[in-house]
This record gives structure tokens, sequence and C-alpha cells, in this order.
């Protein structure tokens, strides 16, 4: 609630809507009574609260172009215009709410409410208390997380099994800085014999120039034809990998089914059918609330053209209005205004079956365009594949190219190894032959060492960034643990607010019973069930919300009756405490502060006391509509306006 709002004093403002012409009304903080007959305008008033608030189940006046609603608390003013232009009537202003929806549902408790109204229709009791509720959004909010946290948990697996591989790798490491040191030690032990030899043959050192510079060539080619090795491989161990990769986008490309171009259409054109149908109906359910309205307000100024000829000493065309009959402004006949009020209920009905069948519509809508929507991932996944494929296709072939030419300079290396080495076999003799070896081996262990320190540098740099992953690892698992709990948190609101909205309704449904105190009934209880149903094309299993009602006989014994038996004043009572469910469920108290009753005739007085003195503790304001012998039976310290 609108902590501005609390104990202060409301006043109401009222031109033009309804039946009212104006009026102004003032509300402490509690309960107010508009007491008076039937048809004088109480009802204006009530709707008069709901436009300020934001509800858009409020008319104008049927003889005015403009209307305006304002509500004042202290420093803070609420405005709800209306205006009628050839025709049609827009609203304006700044009311209290953006969406009323909730309001609509479980505060605003007239008549024609649908939450009063849905237990003596047996109507879908969990719809109504999870319509505000988004699960679609919760849904996909849980699908984003899950994916978040999928992403996480591979980064972990991942980070594992680099944890598993440090152990080999420092193993490895250490091997081979034995081998470097065991290789330095061999290089050097043969520098130190060709040195000594060396100066044995200080007159044939031209000829020695020669023979190094061709065992450098040697070493150099050598070196070269490894690195060609090695690219060999990796271009191999490539190609083989671009082959698996190719293999399984194929047998995932096969896998999608074909979807002939026909069927997309064909949804599209049902989507497009449906959407049709369901503005079609939208339309209708806006002019049937229009003609609602309309005979709601024309009903409320008859009732308040009777008060005013109340003085009349005749008292004939008084007791004609109020008593028995009014004049159909549609056809201008003298009509009982019971038949009137029964055509307004029949059109209430004809609206909510409107309503209902707007929600399967929606509800069908959903389906097919889930249904649209993976056939064009389908779609849209198969010409990714054949993209990729394209594009693997290319690659191979690139590395097949790159592999050809790296055989050959393989070969080409191969033999001009083989000339060198021929080369220096000529130039060898016999006072160079320990000279030419002992190059030969201190050439071929430069080589070997210069692979380990390479190999080396490629193990340390490894162990160093596995080292510098893990220092993410902390992060990851706190990271994961937020996401679980935001997922728990999701995964459970909507049950919790099913069980919440369950428990509410038993507690406070015994509560009420108790202090209603109604003879032969015991209990009145809502259970959460689980159903297999259908939902357009799929059977799906679903959460229903099952009113039971237990009776007891003379003797005692008690048995479970059903809602068909229960008394209308039974029903009406069990329809507010299903909307003060609601109400209590969703927070509605914490961001509107009026709650509104209307039409509880069918309950006795004292109930009708005891109920409003329930209910009030839940509401900053509550403005009830009762008939003066109604209201007689409440506290007199209560507010109440009798002229409106």
């Amino acid at each position: 609630m609108d902590t501005k709002l609390l104990g202060q004093e409301a006043t109401l403002r009222v031109r033009n809507v309804g039946g009212i012409d104006e009026t102004a009304v003032e509300f402490d903080p509690g309960i107010t009574i508009l007491t008076g007959r039937n048809a004088t305008n109480r009802t204006s008033l009530l709707r008069s609260i709901m436009a300020v608030m934001g509800s858009d189940d409020a008319s104008l006046k049927a003889d005015a172009d403009e209307g305006r609603v304002e509500l004042t608390v202290g420093d803070e003013r609420y405005v709800r215009t209306f205006t009628r232009t050839n025709g049609t009537v827009t609203t304006g202003g700044d009311p209290f709410l953006d969406d009323p929806e909730l309001a609509d549902l479980f505060a605003f408790l007239l008549e024609s409410n649908e939450a009063r109204r849905s237990v003596a229709r047996g109507a879908d009791l969990r719809e109504l208390i999870m319509r505000p509720v988004d699960t679609e959004a919760i849904r996909a909010e849980i699908r984003e997380l899950e994916r978040e946290k999928s992403r996480i948990d591979d980064e972990l697996d991942e980070l594992d099994d680099l944890k598993g591989d440090l152990p080999e790798l420092e193993r490895k490491r250490s091997r081979l800085e034995g081998d470097i040191e065991e290789k330095r030690a061999e290089l050097a032990a043969k520098e130190e014999d060709i040195e000594t030899l060396d100066a044995d043959l200080d007159e044939t050192r031209e000829e020695k120039r020669e023979l190094e510079s061709r065992l450098d060539d040697l070493r150099e080619k050598r070196s070269s034809l490894e690195r060609v090795r090695s690219d060999i491989d990796l271009q191999q161990e490539s190609i083989e990998s671009l082959t698996a990769e190719r293999r399984e986008l194929e047998g995932e490309r096969d896998d999608l089914p074909e979807t002939p171009m026909g069927e997309h259409a064909d949804l599209d054109n049902e989507i497009e059918r449906l959407r049709e149908r369901k503005e079609t109906l939208e339309r209708e359910v806006s002019d049937l609330q229009d003609v609602i309205g309309f005979n709601e307000d024309q009903l409320d100024e008859t009732g308040s053209i009777a008060a005013h000829l109340g003085g009349d000493e005749d008292g004939a065309v008084t007791d004609a209005l109020v008593d028995e009959s009014v004049v159909c402004w549609t056809c201008g006949t003298t009509v009982e205004a019971d038949r009137i009020t029964n055509t307004l209920d029949q059109l209430r009905e004809i609206r909510q079956e409107k309503l209902e069948t707007i929600r399967s519509l929606e509800s069908e809508l959903s389906q097919l365009k889930d249904e649209r929507r993976t056939y064009r991932k389908q779609q849209q996944r198969k010409e990714t594949i054949e993209r990729k494929l394209s594009d693997i296709d290319g690659e191979i072939e690139d590395r097949e190219t790159r592999l050809e030419s790296l055989r050959a300079e393989r070969e080409g290396l191969n033999e001009d190894i083989e000339a060198l080495e021929a080369e220096i076999e000529t130039l060898e003799s016999d006072d160079f032959g320990d000279i030419l070896d002992l190059h030969k081996e201190a050439n071929q262990l430069e080589f070997e060492l210069g692979r380990l320190e390479s190999d080396l540098d490629d193990v340390a740099d490894r162990i160093g960034a596995i080292e510098e992953r893990l220092t993410e690892e902390d992060q990851l698992r706190s990271q994961r643990e937020e996401l679980n709990a935001e997922l728990r948190d999701l995964r459970t609101r909507i049950d919790r607010i099913e069980e919440n909205a369950v428990e509410q309704f038993n507690d406070h449904m015994a509560s009420v019973l108790d202090i209603l105190g109604y003879e032969n009934l015991e209990r009145i209880w809502i259970e959460r069930v689980e159903r297999t149903v259908r939902e357009g094309r799929r059977t799906v299993e679903k959460t229903l919300f099952e009113l039971h009602i237990v009776r007891s006989t003379e003797n005692g014994a008690t048995f479970e009756d059903t809602i068909d038996h229960l008394s209308e004043s039974e029903r009406e009572v069990t329809g507010l405490v299903f909307a003060l469910a609601g109400y209590l469920v969703h927070d509605v108290y914490e961001t509107l502060p009026f709650m509104l009753l209307d039409s509880l005739e069918a309950i006795d007085s004292d109930r009708i006391a005891a109920l409003i003195e329930y209910v009030a503790d839940y509401a900053e304001f509550l403005v009830a509509a009762l008939l003066p012998e109604d209201a007689q039976a409440l506290d007199d310290v209560y507010a109440r306006v009798t002229e409106i």
C-alpha cells in the first residue's frame, strides 16, 4: 500500500459518471457504509472509486459528453476523466494504479466481480488466482538461468579435467628438465672432445670449415624436416576432426524433419484466423460491457428519479417507479424491473462465456505459435548446418591442398638431406673421420636439446595457463550456488503461490464459517490436485483447485456435497472468501487502499455485519453498499453515507 495514504482522510469528487450528476464524499480510514435502497447511485459511486483507482469498469453518464472523478488524499491527487467524441468514450487522467487487473479481480467485489462469481459458476479457480502471475516469463527466466548454469557447469568440468592434467604435466616437466640436463652434459663432453681433436688439426682447418658448413646445412635441413613432419601431423589431425564434425552435422541435418512450406503457410493462416476470431470476440466483449454499463447506469438514474418524486402527495408515480416497474429506455414500454435485471445477468453470463472463449483461443494461439517457432528454429538450424558443412568442405579442401604441399616439401627435404650426407661422406678422410663423427653427434645433440627445450616451454606454458584458469574456480562455484538458489526460488514460486492461495482460502473459510454459523455446513475447502486434461490438440498434466463442501446430518454424520446444493447466501460468502484469498495472496493491500463490496442482499444482516468486520482488517478503506435494514446490523461507529 502507498504509505502516504495510511491514516489519512480521502475525498472523492464525481461528476457525470454512471448515474451521478455531481457529488462529493469523504472517507475516513476503516469501514464506510453506503446505505440506501436499490438504484440510488450506490453502485455508481463504487464504480467511480474503481475508475479513479484505474479500473475500466465504469462509464460516462448517458446524457453527458464529459465526466470526471477526483480522489484527494492529503497532498496527493488522482484523476480519471471521460470524454465522448462522435459516440466513442475515451478515458484519460492520472489514476492511482497503472495496471488494475489485481484490483478488478480481488478488491472491487461488486456483483459482476469475476472472482466472486467464479464459485457459483464452477469456473477454473486456479486460473483466476494465477492469472496475474506471468508464468511464461518465470519459465523463460528459468530456461535462461538453466543455460547459464549449464555453461558454468561445463567450465567447472573443464577446470576439473585441467586440474587432473596438472600432476602428469608436472611429472613431464620434471622429466624434461632432467633430460635437458643430461643432453647438456653430453653436448659439453662432445665439445670437449672436439676441442681436443681441433688442437691436432690446425693445418686442416679450411677443410674443417667446409665440413662444418655442410654439417650446419644438414642440421638446418633436419630441423626443417622435423617442422614439416609436425605440420603434416597437425594437418592430418585437423582433417580427421573436421571430417568427424561433418559426419555429426550431416547426421543432425538428416534427423531434422522436412517441413513443407505449405505446412508453414497453413500454420500462419490458422494463427491469423484465430487472432481475427479473438479480436472479434474482444470487440463483442467491449460492446457487451458498454451495454451492461449503460443499463446499470439507467437503473441507477431511475432510482434517483424515484427518490426525488418521493415527496409527491399522490405517491402513485413513486410507487410505480420504485416497487413494480420501469419504462424500458429501448422500446418505451413498461416492464418489470426484475426483467431488466435478469437480462443484465444474461448479458454478464454471455460476456463471461466470451471471455472464457478468448482465453481458450489465447491458449490455442500460444500452442500454434510455439509450433511455428519450433518449425522455424528447425529450418534455421538446418540452414546453419548447411552453411557449416559448406565451410567445413572448403576448409578440408584447403587443408588437403596444404597437406599435399607439405608432403612434397618433406620429399624435397629428404632428398636434400641425402645429398648433403653424400657430400659430407666424400669430404671425410681418415684424418677427419673422428672429428666428423663428433660433429655429427654434437649436431644431433643440439637438435635434440632444442626440441627438449621447446617441449619444456610448451609444458610450462600449459601449466601456467591451467593455474591461471583455476583461479576462476571459486568465483564460478559461487555463481553456480547463486544460480541454484535462484532456480529453486523460481521453480517453486508458482507452487508457493498456489499453495498459499489454497491455504489462505481454507484458513479464512474455516474462520468465516465459524463466525457465520451456517447450520449443517461443516467445512468448505479447496484441494490442489493434478489432473490429465486436454488443451487444444494436446493432453497435459494440469494443476486444478477442486472445491469440496462437507455437510453434517442431524445425527452428526458428515458427507460431501456439491456447489449446486449451497444456498445463495453460502455461495456468496464462498465467492467473497475466494476473492479475499486472492487479495491476500497477491498482496493487493500493499498497492491499493480501497476494497469495495456490493450486492450482499443474499446474505442475512447479521452475517453481513460479521463478514464486513472480518474483511475490514485487510484494507485501509472498506466501502460497502448495503440496504438500510442490513446496515442496521453494523455498529453505529462506522461512517455512513445516505445521500449520493
